[in-house]
This record gives C-alpha cells, sequence and structure tokens, in this order.
C-alpha cells in the first residue's frame, strides 16, 4: 500500500468506540500517587532528622501500605474489566507495587540494620 492510499483512507475512516477509562483505575492511580509522596515524605523527614524516625512517621507509612494494598486490588480488579482502556489500570498496578517494595526494602534494612 503507497502513502496515498493510506492517507486517504484514514481520512475517511473514523473509529468510534465505546471503551473509557475504569474509574477503577483512576482510583489505583491517585491511591498510588498519594502513597509515593507520603512515603517519600517520611523519608525526607527522617533524613531531615538525622535518621530518626518519629511514631508519626511509621503511622503514616502503615496507613501507606493500606493504600497501596488497596490501590493494587483495584487496579487488579479494572484490569479484569472488558472493552476498557488500561492505561490507568497499569500506571496504578505500578505506582503500588513500587510503594510496596520500597516499603519491603525499609523494613528488610530497618530489620537488618538492627
Amino acid at each position: 500500500m503507497n502513502r496515498r492510499n493510506y492517507r486517504a483512507r484514514r481520512k475517511n475512516g473514523y473509529i468510534f468506540t465505546s471503551k473509557r477509562h475504569t474509574d477503577k483505575g483512576i482510583m489505583s492511580v491517585v491511591l498510588g500517587v498519594i502513597s509515593i509522596i507520603s512515603v517519600a515524605a517520611a523519608i525526607y523527614l527522617s533524613y531531615r532528622n538525622n535518621g530518626e524516625a518519629a511514631p508519626q512517621y511509621g503511622a503514616a507509612v502503615f496507613l501507606v501500605t493500606i493504600f497501596s494494598l488497596a490501590g493494587l486490588v483495584l487496579g487488579i480488579l479494572s484490569r479484569m474489566e472488558k472493552d476498557r482502556y488500561y492505561l490507568f489500570s497499569y500506571l496504578g498496578i505500578g505506582c503500588n507495587i513500587l510503594v510496596l517494595a520500597l516499603i519491603s526494602i525499609i523494613l528488610y534494612a530497618g530489620a537488618y540494620i538492627m
């Protein structure tokens, strides 16, 4: 197929679809971004305090773990829906797995140092 035929066919060929982004996927991304910001803030504030983490930071990271697990479940559930766009599902799953891995590394490093 040459270039002219491709462009002519492309102008006249509209593709209408009923696909939408899933609400669960968008919520998964929101929870993932909130989790990333919260863990980053806890790490930064602990660093500024010469490595001494306040109990409030531990409580915040515990809540972030719950947020990340909920976001991961929402991302997986949104990926299982049919005839949808999956961009936010994949982004949410990736963000939440990243946060859970980061929290796991922090817990492992803390147990190793003690």
